[in-house]
């Protein structure tokens, strides 16, 4: 088996077990605490969380990813993270106003998509393991995390529609 295929399977089998890590600890330990709280105090501990991907920028710093990560890849990656990152902090603010939830739903969305996006450009672009440097971790590590983060969100938001999202609740 040539090395670039070898890189590529343990590429991909560090992004399936980080889903499979992070699901159980979402399920067994993060959701059974968030899903007792108000809407509101549930989504800002998830919030804060993607307020951290303002790190995707870093796609774009030469010498940390490779010179020949595909810059479709890199812009699209480093962009569309600090602009969840921005939404993010948006919603935080918001959150107890009524534009909050609005808010909060721009995020999620376009946060998801980002993420979807970013797999489907690299995909498109023949972005190979090694591309990635020191970045490395975002894929196998971070993404796992705010895409079932996302979908998190996601649920909070569907399950619990009759809370007002002017309802201000203290942090715990």
């Amino acid at each position: 088996m040539k090395p670039e295929t070898i890189s590529q399977l343990i590429f991909f089998t560090t992004i399936s077990f980080a889903f499979v890590s992070w699901g159980m600890f979402a399920s067994r330990s993060v959701w059974p605490k968030l899903c007792r709280k108000p809407r509101i105090d549930a989504l800002r501990p998830l919030l804060i969380l993607h307020s951290f991907r303002f790190i995707g920028l870093t796609f774009l710093v030469p010498g940390v990813v490779s010179p020949d990560l595909p810059t479709a890849f890199s812009k699209a990656a480093g962009y569309g993270d600090f602009i969840a990152a921005v939404l993010a902090l948006a919603a935080l603010f918001l959150l107890p106003r009524k534009a909050g939830l609005a808010t909060v739903w721009l995020f999620n969305l376009w946060g998801t998509g980002d993420l979807l996006f970013a797999f489907f450009e690299g995909n498109r672009s023949g972005l190979m393991a090694g591309q990635l440097g020191a970045m490395y971790f975002i894929p196998t590590f971070f993404v796992p995390l705010a895409l079932i983060t996302h979908g998190m969100i996601f649920r909070i938001l569907l399950e619990r529609p009759h809370e007002p999202a002017t309802q201000v609740h203290a942090v715990s």
